[in-house]
């Protein structure tokens, strides 16, 4: 049975802030111990926090994890370079040479997904020697904004401050928190994910925010080599389950799990099924 998603449950571990060549200071938990050390990417709004689920079960497996705060997310900031897919996906492979990490294996959620993408094909010579396997959890390479009624309208009413706004309001900040969830949400986990939101200064975002809709990857993903597991939520109206197909038609090594019922939010909804893509990916 598994804790309540809640922000005082903090993730224990050694807190570092880990400096980029930028100046941006990202704020970094280094948790348990084994041989497969596994490197958590947020999404986007969130924070660190959003595994602490997660790095529980998996220090209980023996498995070392490694979660930070994106750039201009919780108690990281923004340098010098600012806040773009070129920016972040840096960060990653700044973070991996900071931890010296070789062989693990790096989990993404939405838009941690698309830019351990981004991060992939911009810095290849970490694929395999740095980074054995990929998660992919709800996410896409780009052109977010396809086919998809639920993020052009919420995109711009995040980008004009609107919905931030809305959501204080409870009635609409738990419909806010449901449209990232699947069937039968925890109320909990629904309060939560809209307090989470709220504490992200998404002003500094906008950048990383148009280039989900801006930028595609999808013609190059053939490049990522090391093995993949993209998981998807049936339900998942963020990142529609063609983005998942999509993604697996063009990494060459890559297998689908779709969670039947679920929704956006997968390390709340179904921690059980990322640590089962994570023990598949641990060869």
């Amino acid at each position: 049975m598994y804790q309540k998603f809640q922000l005082s449950k903090p993730i224990v571990g050694k807190e570092e802030m880990v400096k980029m060549p930028d100046d941006t200071q990202i704020y970094t938990i280094d948790s348990g111990s084994g041989k497969t050390t596994i490197l958590l990417a947020h999404g986007y709004g969130f924070s660190h926090i959003e595994w602490n689920i997660l790095v529980e079960r998996l220090t209980e497996l023996n498995y070392r994890t490694i979660v930070f705060d994106q750039r201009g997310h919780g108690k990281s900031n923004i340098g010098k370079e600012g806040i773009h897919s070129s920016s972040m996906a840096s960060d990653y492979k700044n973070l991996i040479e900071f931890f010296q990490l070789e062989n693990c294996i790096l989990v993404g959620h939405s838009m941690g997904g698309f830019l351990s993408m981004k991060f992939l094909l911009d810095h290849p010579e970490c694929q395999h020697k740095n980074i054995k396997a990929c998660v992919l959890m709800a996410t896409f390479a780009g052109e977010v904004n396809k086919n998809n009624f639920q993020n052009r309208l919420q995109i711009p009413l995040i980008k004009s401050g609107i919905l931030q706004k809305l959501i204080q309001w409870k009635p609409i900040g738990d419909q806010f928190g449901k449209s990232l969830m699947g069937e039968n949400p925890d109320p909990e986990i629904v309060r939560v994910i809209s307090e989470i939101f709220l504490q992200q200064d998404h002003s500094k975002l906008i950048p990383i925010l148009e280039a989900f809709g801006n930028e595609s990857y999808y013609d190059r993903l053939k490049d990522i080599s090391i093995p993949c597991a993209v998981v998807i939520g049936e339900k998942d109206a963020t990142t529609p389950p063609f983005h998942t197909d999509n993604i697996v038609k063009e990494i060459p090594n890559t297998t689908r799990i779709e969670v039947k019922g679920k929704g956006h939010c997968l390390n709340v909804e179904a921690p059980e099924e990322i640590i089962k893509a994570i023990k598949l990916m641990d060869i």
